[in-house]
């Protein structure tokens, strides 16, 4: 089946809804814009599209000949950052910057909506491309979910993706099982007694106890935890005190907590109080603890991973596939890999021209790697279909 042909044809306009989608980027469930684009184009090209779901996300459909179908996520949503780069297509929205390559994925899937719709008289199941909001936070995956983007029809499988800067156009990184980690949050309240800067021991110190604090929880990974599983504990703010000569009396530490495994995650939060309980205690101060559960960690499934690395090594070649490390940040396509069996790859999409990773002011990339994602993704469905139907 000769296809690839239409990925050249796709590619010039592929670019420039890039680009436009750059250019009037939209923070999380408020994707109104995007949401209207990309439905616009999704009609155009033939599919059965439905918006507003969970407010933003929009869904288009293949129906191909059988009852089967496969699913293609991207992400829509844009961060709170003010770009700093000289490109023509740079963000017209103050404080809001695609820094992420979402506009990238969204013009991956249309180029790969539209190539599949060319070839649906030939397809023996369907595609469900699902465009997400708020993949940056708070999360849109689980209300998709919520919403029944994986039913109407029944979905099997779920294949995301990412563009990867550290990787050069023309390499596609996998990951097999733990992928991403759990992304959960802490708020840790030190309560002390608060006084004169002159008189220490009138008082009870909230930022000598929180200092203390920060120190040990260092120990939670390298002591507590076996050092064949990865985790993380950041303390990223602290807010406490008010003055010079002023002992303060509360100090607020916030923090992030990263695992790759849901029996570590659900350790977490006792061993982190255990520390932060016995310190207080020594020195007579209270606290106050919180623990927020974010994105769950990703995990893909081994065979559908294979199958990804299999059709892409048909697109840019078996040196050219690349196996990489479990990330230690987050992705909430983990809610779709709980839902159904799930496929999650990374697009190279770097090279000497694009230093900057993602969420930075200056973050660009290489577009020839949207090409590149379209054909990946288009012989990652097609070959779904014809080994599945084999088995």
């Amino acid at each position: 089946m000769n296809w690839q042909y239409l990925v050249d044809e796709y590619l010039p306009t592929l670019i420039a809804i890039r680009r436009q989608l750059h250019r009037y980027p939209e923070l999380a469930f408020h994707e109104v814009r995007t949401a209207e684009v990309i439905a616009s184009i999704l009609i155009s090209a033939g599919l059965e599209v439905k918006t507003g779901i969970a407010l933003t996300g929009v869904t288009g459909l293949i129906r191909g000949a059988g009852p089967r179908t496969v699913a293609v996520r991207a992400d829509m949503d844009a961060l709170p950052i003010q770009e700093q780069s000289q490109a023509p297509y740079a963000s017209t929205v103050p404080n809001v910057m695609h820094a992420c390559g979402h506009d990238g994925h969204m013009a991956i899937a249309l180029g790969a909506a539209m190539v599949l719709q060319r070839l649906r008289p030939r397809l023996p199941g369907s595609v469900k491309f699902i465009f997400q909001p708020a993949e940056e936070g708070p999360g849109g995956a689980q209300p998709m979910i919520a919403a029944g983007v994986l039913t109407e029809p029944e979905v099997e499988a779920v294949f995301g993706f990412h563009l990867y800067n550290p990787l050069p156009a023309g390499q596609i990184g996998l990951s097999y099982g733990q992928t991403c980690a759990a992304t959960d949050e802490i708020k840790i309240t030190i309560v002390g007694k608060g006084g004169h800067g002159a008189h220490p021991h009138q008082t009870v110190d909230a930022v000598v106890v929180a200092a203390q604090v920060v120190n040990a929880l260092q120990t939670v990974v390298s002591r507590q935890i076996n050092p064949l599983d990865a985790a993380v504990v950041t303390i990223g703010s602290i807010r406490g005190g008010y003055a010079n000569n002023v002992i303060a009396d509360r100090v607020e530490l916030w923090g992030t907590v990263r695992t790759l495994s849901e029996k570590l995650r659900a350790a977490m939060p006792a061993k982190i109080e255990q520390i932060v309980s016995g310190i207080t205690a020594a020195h007579g101060a209270a606290y106050e603890f919180v623990y927020n559960r974010g994105y769950p960690p990703l995990i893909t499934d081994h065979a559908l991973t294979a199958l990804v690395a299999a059709s892409a090594a048909r697109i840019v070649g078996p040196d050219n596939i690349v196996r990489l490390d479990p990330s230690m940040g987050g992705e909430d396509f983990a809610y779709f890999a709980q839902a159904a069996p799930a496929a999650f790859f990374r697009i190279g999409s770097g090279g000497e021209a694009f230093p900057y990773p993602s969420h930075h002011p200056r973050f660009d990339f290489d577009e020839s790697a949207i090409g590149i994602g379209v054909r990946v993704l288009v012989q990652t469905v097609l070959d779904y279909f014809q080994s599945t139907a084999a088995n």
